[in-house]
């Protein structure tokens, strides 16, 4: 019975922690707590309380006045809107989108990530990020507030929340160096172990981010500066791998469901491969974050393209097959960690304490529906019974979670029960660890290589022997039984994937 309830409480803490990674990724969790009528939040070794916090977005709003001075603040304000800094005109944008959408003051609230939100809450949330996980320097935030070296540090903030997110530990560089030829800061992957260099550039838009005719570009071609930018952060000395990340600062257009500047900037980028000098390579991440160019529109702004400069595995075109595929995003994770981040950077975290959202805010005070957990179903049956959830699935589209539950007395029953929209959407971002089950046994990919690592991932701990069986009708069985067990994974996996190319993958495994 001990060792039944330690397994339990394992699986639990293990469900509740993939939901938390999932809201905050992979730095360091927030901390904080309820305290009489204080929240409390730390950041770093700084203590922030108030008594108006409900959500996290609460703190980022007084987080970032007060990282950046009221007074700044104030006197930014009393400028007419066009002349005020770009963060004060994303907050002017953000105010009117609460007073929008805010049924009444102090109430939490659910609306779209506009560009607006993305550009204020994403610099306090990426201001927040550094502070809690490095430290935030004095220089940075006088970067920021100068209108002429806004945008250099807006980015090099944007770059530093992914690689924080992705599970990387930043060190930054001295800031009474100002030798401008180092990169902006060092990122140790707590993946790997592997150290980079990072360095980060974004092309100048007359108009934009506080650039003027002066020194922005004038041309239409978003890539235009791209080539100079990665030149010039080659030339920069790095003892470690390079990560070099530049934004292209144009409009987030998209042509069949792609970047519009991606064709010329993958050309741009074989033609730089082409010139490299020996030895030289680079990860460079493409990037198009251009939440302020629409700063009311719902639809989002980030596009994202990572490629292998002088890396012949990594970010190429061209047609793989799924195992090849997968062994060489387990060799250049850590940038694929990146990728993922970048994908993620509108998310901001729902709670405080990491809980989903739906559980945080509940109207009703229903407890979330775990797996391991014995309950009250009161509409089970006449009288209603008590028993232990053993497993739950998800019909979306009837708004329904099927929970299979032993009874007390020894009978299993399945029970519908009713999801409301916010226990619906939870369960679209957390998937089973939503009820307890930190393995997903039920998965919805978005396309065959996110199916295909499902698989893979699925069937990681299957013994060599009951691999060779399920394979025992496999084309190439003989080739198979000389593998070695992940090997023949990989190689399962693909042969079940394929099928699967034009169809829903939607599925459940069964190891």
């Amino acid at each position: 019975m001990r060792a039944r309830a330690a397994e339990h409480a394992i699986r639990t803490h293990a469900a509740e922690e993939a939901i938390r990674v999932a809201q905050q990724g992979r730095g360091r969790p927030i901390v904080s707590a309820r305290v009489g009528d204080h929240t409390i939040v730390a950041t770093g070794s700084t203590i922030h309380w108030s008594k108006t916090w409900k959500t996290f977005v609460d703190f980022l709003s007084d987080y970032i006045k007060r990282t950046l001075g009221s007074d700044w603040g104030n006197a930014e304000m009393a400028k007419p809107l066009a002349g005020r800094h770009p963060i004060l005109q994303w907050y002017d944008a953000v105010c009117r989108y609460q007073a929008a959408h805010q049924a009444k003051q102090g109430e939490v609230f659910v609306g779209e990530m506009t560009g607006a939100l993305s550009c204020y809450y994403g610099l306090a949330y990426s201001l927040y990020l550094l502070h809690h996980n490095v430290e935030l320097q004095e220089r940075l935030v006088a970067r920021l507030k100068d209108i002429r070296q806004f945008q250099g540090a807006y980015y090099e903030l944007m770059v530093a929340n992914g690689l924080i997110r992705a599970g990387f530990q930043l060190e930054l560089e001295d800031e009474a160096d100002d030798d401008n030829k180092h990169c902006e800061f060092s990122a140790r992957s707590e993946t790997t172990g592997t150290r980079y260099w990072v360095e980060c550039k974004m092309r100048s838009v007359p108009g934009l981010l506080g650039k003027t005719r002066a020194d922005g570009s004038a041309s239409r071609d978003p890539t235009s500066k791209m080539t100079d930018h990665i030149r010039e952060a080659l030339l920069k000395p790095a003892p470690d791998r390079r990560m070099i990340f530049v934004d292209l600062n144009g409009e987030p257009l998209e042509d069949d469901g792609k970047p519009v500047w991606l064709a010329q900037a993958v050309r741009r980028l074989e033609a730089r491969e082409r010139d490299l000098e020996e030895g030289q390579e680079a990860y460079v991440f493409v990037t198009n974050m251009a939440f302020h160019r629409v700063l009311d529109d719902p639809t989002g702004g980030g596009q994202a393209l990572a490629y292998g400069l002088g890396l012949a595995d990594f970010g190429k075109p061209g047609e793989i097959r799924l195992s090849e595929w997968y062994r060489q995003k387990r060799k250049h994770i850590d940038a694929h960690k990146i990728v993922e981040a970048f994908q993620t950077y509108q998310q901001l975290p729902d709670t405080l304490d990491g809980r989903a959202a739906s559980e945080a805010f509940s109207q009703d005070g229903n407890a979330r529906l775990r797996i391991g957990e014995t309950y009250f179903f009161e509409d089970a049956g006449e009288g209603g019974t008590t028993g232990t959830v053993t497993s739950v699935a998800v019909i979306k589209k009837d708004k329904t979670a099927m929970a299979a539950v032993t009874t007390n007395d020894g009978h299993r029953v399945l029970l519908a029960i009713d999801l409301s929209d916010a226990e619906l959407q939870d369960y679209e971002k957390y998937g089973d660890a939503y009820f307890g089950e930190p393995k997903a046994r039920h998965h919805e990919s978005k396309d065959i290589l996110e199916f295909y690592e499902w698989l893979v991932e699925c069937y990681a701990k299957t013994p060599r022997e009951r691999l060779l069986e399920l394979a025992a009708k496999h084309p190439e069985i003989e080739r198979l039984r000389a593998l070695d067990r992940d090997d023949i994974v990989l190689e399962l996996c693909e042969a079940w994937a394929a099928p699967m190319q034009d169809r829903q993958l939607t599925t459940q495994a069964n190891t």
